[in-house]
């Protein structure tokens, strides 16, 4: 059986879980945060499927998809960007992700 969202360690039954892009955001940014605030999306997506209970040997093609088009549309919405500090040290088209510290952009 494939973990999910919805059947992860974490999920709570009877609770409808969060929004399947801004969890899968959120479990980002802790990854990021976890590696020092920035890696490659290749560590990062590894970390975030250990943590959903995935062999990192066997990324499952949709979740590696779903991981970086979360990051993609929380980067490229300003709104969201200032939520979650997503950024791209090396610029666009970078597999350099990083994630800016509370401290930095709350102020």
């Amino acid at each position: 059986m494939q973990k999910t969202l919805e059947n992860a360690p974490d999920a709570q039954p009877g609770k409808k879980p969060p929004r399947g892009n801004q969890t899968l955001a959120k479990r980002v940014r802790e990854a990021l945060l976890s590696l020092g605030g920035e890696a490659h999306r290749a560590i990062v997506i590894e970390m975030v499927a250990k943590t959903l209970g995935h062999d990192g040997r066997q990324i499952p093609e949709d979740l590696q998809a779903s991981l970086i088009l979360s990051f993609e549309d929380n980067w490229r919405d300003e709104r969201k960007r200032a939520a979650y500090g997503f950024h791209l040290p090396f610029g666009e088209g970078s597999h350099r992700w990083g994630v800016l510290r509370e401290d930095a952009y709350v102020h």
